[in-house]
């Protein structure tokens, strides 16, 4: 039997096989309409009354990948979305209550509703390798709704099933079965059979142990409950991400109660989806999804890159490639700094990869190259070196003899426009930027910097590039600072310059965070480094009028140059800044830290419509992607511009008129507002 997305197959043993194929599609998705096949490829199972069923999905990208993100973003009102919800639980109840057994069987991605769709099963057997499986909700602004936190107490316990729901973490399959989320993990080869044996001779299901009852007993689960929201609040605010929260409430107030939890996930989630946090969320997700499509439109792939430089940035720009499995060959005429770069690769390896065969493959994969070697076999050739422009013009005077006909040439300059280190190259339609941001291994944001020789070829190719090491990559147009830059440079001066009047780092730093970013500007400047900082600004400061505060030359004069000095604007001490006290008369003063805070973010919002007037990026919805993934901008405010529209562009250029007659030129609304109005 065959619908458009499943097929459904009876084996001689009388175990029925179900087929997720959704049609057109690269991956499975829990759409409406993929729920109406599912429902009546149920209906038709029941109908066999076989021995067992089997769930599994002929996508090799994996189970399910979850819900259809794309449908969220067009729910207008809570009682739509309820309606999908309990369309939903009823599909769900309908596998659940089979009178036969039923397995899930797992490999590669199964997130969100894919996983509530394996907990209604009776068992789930996971593949060792590809299986990421967890919950993420959260991170949208939402929590499960599809029966995930009924069936995922039940199935795990509280504790692990909270705690995977808060943390909106996904599991390789060996914790996922350590936690009760899986029953068996097997390696591809052996997933059938499992099943198989799975179903002729069926275990009692796997339950939490008996004190976790005893747990969701009040008094405990009040206290639990707390503890749960003291966790949270470590790491979100209840006014910027209120469905942690929300979620916390769902579960103290319904857990044991499995009608209840299903009625309360309905009513919590369908109110969740249509506030502006959610909405944002789920917009900051749709323009990850934008960028990871401008990579798809060159069939570029590279096997071997070349890196010159051999420090943080170039070091971790290689040890990133030879994890995501390329061949690496890393340049430096100093051994002593690719010492320090192999050894920085060799953690970053142990940390992600853990499999010794695995942290030994990538390793093998890197090779330090002191001679220059790897230029002529690499697809790809990285220069990054420091900032100076002569210095790299000579560079690629020695590379471009040397390069492969269709190697791209990349630069990872942080502010040097293409047109000027491309003067001398015999053909400068080749060079393209590649921007990574610092910590290679957890910023995902490359700008694709495109300068005007640059090859149209060229670019596409780099984007492909970074998406084949799992970047996000922003096309920009090379102008001073480009465009993560070029935004964040004014917030951190206002911020510098609001110490150097004698507001306090804490303050000004917790005004930030106020406001949603995900670190404040001061310890942000001392983790960058305070010389990175004033060499950017300086360069910044040449191209537009820009005052650079007399403390960060101070600071960076004296040799405290922040994190990675051990003292800055804060001391450090084992990777921390030590932060005092917020002062008292700077506590409860929340007109004081708006005032604080509309200086910094303004400034930002200001250098953002001049980009957009300039054309550095080429639309609004690319700013804001490039701002939330580049500069940390709150993705629940959905980037600057959409911040813009929801608090109002009138009511914002007011304000900069205000700050201007109050504290100086800086905050002179920039020609672009008139055409945003």
């Amino acid at each position: 039997m065959m619908n458009t997305h499943f097929h459904l197959e009876q084996d001689d043993e009388g175990i029925a096989w179900l087929h997720f194929d959704m049609a057109d599609s690269s991956a499975n998705i829990l759409s409406m309409d993929t729920l109406d096949a599912l429902d009546q490829a149920l209906i038709n199972t029941a109908q066999m009354h076989p021995r067992g069923l089997i769930l599994l999905s002929d996508k090799s990208s994996g189970f399910l990948a979850g819900a259809d993100i794309h449908a969220f973003a067009k729910v207008e009102e809570p009682k739509q979305a309820a309606e999908q919800i309990r369309k939903a639980h009823r599909v769900f109840s309908r596998l659940e209550n089979f009178s036969f057994p039923s397995v899930a069987l797992i490999h590669g991605f199964c997130l969100g509703g894919g996983t509530e769709l394996a907990l209604a099963c009776t068992y789930r057997i996971a593949e060792n390798d590809s299986t990421r499986i967890g919950l993420p909700e959260v991170r949208l602004g939402i929590f499960p709704g599809f029966g995930g936190t009924a069936r995922a107490t039940q199935a795990m316990g509280s504790i692990a099933a909270m705690g995977m729901m808060l943390t909106g973490r996904a599991y390789r399959a060996k914790p996922a079965k350590r936690i009760g989320l899986v029953d068996l993990v097997v390696p591809q080869r052996q997933l059938r059979n499992a099943a198989s044996q799975m179903l002729r001779n069926p275990p009692p299901p796997r339950r939490p142990p008996w004190w976790n009852r005893l747990i969701e007993m009040t008094p405990a689960r009040q206290a639990l409950a707390e503890w749960f929201r003291y966790q949270v609040a470590k790491k979100a605010k209840p006014e910027h991400y209120p469905a942690p929260y929300r979620l916390i409430d769902h579960w103290r107030r319904t857990v044991g109660d499995f009608d209840a939890m299903l009625e309360s996930e309905t009513r919590n989630v369908s109110e969740l989806i249509c506030g502006d946090t959610t909405q944002s969320l789920i917009r900051a997700f749709l323009l990850r999804e934008r960028m990871k499509a401008i990579g798809k439109q060159s069939p570029f792939e590279a096997a071997h890159v070349h890196v010159v430089g051999g420090g943080v940035m170039g070091g971790d720009i290689a040890a990133w490639c030879a994890l995501r499995g390329l061949r690496v060959t890393l340049q430096d005429q100093s051994h002593q700094q690719l010492r320090r770069a192999i050894g920085r690769a060799h953690k970053l390896f142990r940390r992600r990869l853990r499999d010794h065969r695995l942290v030994m493959e990538a390793f093998d994969r890197l090779i330090p190259d002191v001679r220059a070697a790897g230029v002529a076999h690499a697809d790809v050739i990285v220069e990054a070196i420091f900032e100076d422009t002569e210095a790299k013009q000579a560079l690629y005077a020695e590379l471009e003899p040397r390069m492969r006909a269709d190697a791209l040439l990349a630069t990872n300059t942080s502010s040097i426009p293409l047109e000027t280190l491309a003067e001398k190259l015999a053909d400068p339609t080749r060079l393209v930027g590649l921007h990574f941001f610092n910590p290679v291994a957890k910023m995902m944001l490359v700008e694709i910097v495109h300068g005007q020789a640059t090859h149209d070829e060229v670019a596409a190719n780099a984007a492909a590039f970074a998406r084949q090491i799992g970047k996000l990559p922003l096309p920009v147009k090379s102008s001073p600072g480009f465009l993560v830059n070029r935004m964040l440079m004014p917030y951190l001066l206002e911020a510098v310059a609001l110490y150097e009047q004698g507001v306090p780092g804490t303050v000004i730093d917790s005004a930030a965070t106020d406001f949603g970013m995900p670190m404040g500007p001061i310890e942000l400047a001392d983790t960058v480094g305070l010389d990175i900082c004033l060499h950017v600004a300086g360069k910044l400061a040449e191209a537009f009028p820009m005052s650079l505060p007399k403390t960060l030359r101070h600071q960076v004069d004296a040799g405290r140059l922040g994190k990675k000095s051990g003292e800055g604007f804060y001391v450090w001490k084992e990777g921390r800044a030590q932060k005092p006290a917020m002062e008292k008369n700077w506590r409860g003063q929340p007109e004081k830290q708006r005032e604080l805070s509309d200086r910094m973010i303004l400034r930002m919002l200001n250098e953002a419509v001049a980009c957009l007037r300039e054309g550095v990026v080429t639309d609004a919805d690319l700013l804001d992607a490039g701002a939330i993934y580049g500069t940390g901008f709150a993705p629940f405010r959905g980037g600057p511009m959409h911040y813009i529209r929801n608090r109002g562009l009138h009511s914002i250029e007011q304000r900069l008129n205000e700050l201007e007659k109050r504290h100086g030129e800086q905050f002179h609304a920039d020609s672009g507002w008139h055409a945003l109005a």
